[in-house]
């Protein structure tokens, strides 16, 4: 069977075609499609797949661990940075070992279209010690993803699964089997002295999992995913990985036209053997790799001989941004056709909030209030209100991560700054906002908290958000008293009850928070579409 597909669909397929129990994630641009996919399928729903959204990543991979730890087949995903908030599990994940398989798959964004950087989580594999695969294609994205729980059972690991913005949004013909391959049955088999990471126990577990090494560097020099292409002029070799290998074959036609010797590699730890095969035999070795020069630092470390290595770090593929074939065309001197001049007439469009948008009234209000005091600081967060940092609201000071706007604002009101204003959204008050609550409460720090609250997770399309209708109860539970809790409607009709009570909590010198509560303009639309298809239909 053949289906049209983008990357992230291909790896859901894939992952379903497996036998998964339950994917955990966290939206996140751009990995979250895989899970849509899942949520969307007939065969999820018919075999009771667990694909509901969890509050964040480090969660999400903690409930897949105990997925494991019954026998049952499971998958974490995650943009990059969300790999950074489930780093603690993730890399124990390594000491714990499997017992049902694990594939953790993180979308890696170069160029940053909707990240804070560029962090090449390859990395993170090399430091946990754990098999990481990197497909090229999105054939190979399901066969990989496929294989990747196959090979977490077999080695008692997890599987980290990488793949760039390219390789999960665009499509491409798969051919995925006819039938998937039926559950796990739960089991009792893990090892109590393998998942309880006292230190006597995961001294021993390290000892195993290092001595591993040998065998999984061997597994990636016999995987049929990292391939040596025999070519006949060796004044020069490449080294190409993941997508990267896909622009090296578009250079030259297809990977049987390429005058060089040729290593595809989308299976780690580095395998050495074949990278000295290369060295040994060319003059020069050019690495096309996307991301960080994660394998060019390692072949540099195990190169013998004089051949000369070339990639991001000496300037011929650019140190940072997307690869495209263009740039791999001029690492290898060849023609590159000119493009489109700039054109003078086409004014840029910066992103901006939606028209109608709760955001607007809250920013809109907020600034109105600040201009009453000098050297107002507003730190904010991760989501679409990020966009008030842009015209014509400039209301923000801050956006690190997923969180930091209520833990800086405390950190600035200690350090003595007023006012100090956090604004925040609802989702990312649930993934990690709350815990920074919980320390300005118990401090009764002197800053304003605002929740705006849109009942969904908006900047990725509109999923579910966990502490709808929550959040009241939440701030009662941290602690805060109902005097310094306000629910207000952002509407331009509300307005001075809006900015009364942020002036009032702003002069009041301890910890308040304000829940300017409203649809998101997006989800709302399609609610009334899908009320109106409803109601036709009676």
């Amino acid at each position: 069977m053949k289906k049209l597909l983008l990357g992230d669909e291909a790896i859901a397929q894939g992952a379903l075609d497996a036998g998964l129990s339950g994917v955990y994630a966290y939206p996140g641009t751009p990995s979250t499609e895989i899970t849509e996919y899942i949520q969307m399928s007939a065969l999820a729903r018919e075999r009771g797949v667990h694909s509901r959204w969890s509050t964040n990543e480090k969660t999400a991979m903690e409930a897949a661990l105990g997925m494991s730890f019954m026998g049952k087949r499971a998958m974490v995903c995650m943009k990059h940075v969300g790999l950074n908030v489930c780093a603690d599990p993730f890399v124990n994940s390594g000491m714990t070992g499997v017992n049902g398989g694990v594939v953790v798959l993180v979308a890696d964004d170069p160029s940053m279209h909707s990240s804070q950087d560029e962090q090449d989580s390859r990395f993170y594999g090399k430091f946990a010690l754990i098999p990481t695969m990197e497909p090229s294609s999105q054939q190979e994205a399901y066969d990989m993803t496929r294989e990747a729980f196959d090979l977490s059972e077999k080695v008692g690991l997890p599987v980290l699964m990488r793949v760039t913005t390219r390789m999960a949004h665009s499509r491409a013909v798969v051919s995925i089997a006819d039938e998937a391959r039926e559950q796990n049955a739960m089991n009792y088999n893990a090892e109590a002295s393998h998942w309880v990471l006292l230190p006597a126990n995961a001294r021993k577990r390290n000892d195993v999992v290092t001595a591993q090494q040998a065998e999984l560097e061997q597994m990636a020099v016999e995987s049929s995913h990292n391939k040596y292409i025999e070519g006949t002029d060796h004044s020069l070799g490449i080294i190409a990985s993941g997508i990267g290998f896909n622009y090296v074959c578009e250079c030259f036609g297809g990977e049987e036209k390429c005058p060089y010797p040729l290593l595809k590699i989308s299976q780690y730890p580095l395998p050495k053997e074949l990278v000295r095969r290369m060295t040994e035999a060319c003059e020069e070795v050019l690495i096309v790799e996307e991301g960080q020069p994660f394998i060019e630092d390692q072949v540099r470390g195990v190169m013998p001989g004089n051949a000369q290595v070339k990639g991001r770090l000496t300037g011929e593929l650019p140190r940072t941004g997307e690869l495209n074939p263009d740039a791999v065309k001029r690492a290898l001197g060849m023609p590159v056709a000119e493009g489109y001049a700039k054109c003078d007439d086409v004014a840029p469009r910066p992103p901006m909030l939606c028209q109608g948008c709760g955001h607007r009234d809250v920013y809109t209000a907020l600034n109105e209030v600040l201009r009453e005091y000098d050297n107002a600081r507003v730190f904010g967060d991760i989501g679409c209100y990020t966009l008030g940092f842009l015209p014509p609201f400039r209301a923000i000071h801050s956006c690190v991560d997923m969180g930091a706007s209520i833990t800086m604002a405390k950190g600035a009101s200690d350090a003595g700054q007023w006012p100090a204003v956090a604004i925040i959204g609802d989702s990312t008050f649930t993934h990690s906002g709350m815990t920074g609550l919980l320390d300005a409460i118990n401090e009764n720090a002197d800053i304003t908290v605002i929740i705006s609250d849109n009942l969904t997770t908006a900047m990725t399309g509109g999923q579910d958000s966990a502490g709808t209708n929550k959040f009241e109860a939440i701030c009662r539970g941290l602690g805060l008293s109902d005097e310094h809790l306000h629910v207000v409607v952002p509407l331009p009709k509300n307005m001075p009850e809006i900015t009364d009570i942020i002036r009032k909590e702003i002069n009041y010198h301890g910890t308040s928070v304000i829940i300017p509560r409203r649809e998101c303009m997006q989800t709302l639309q399609r609610h009334l579409k899908a009320k109106k298809a409803k109601e036709a239909k009676k």
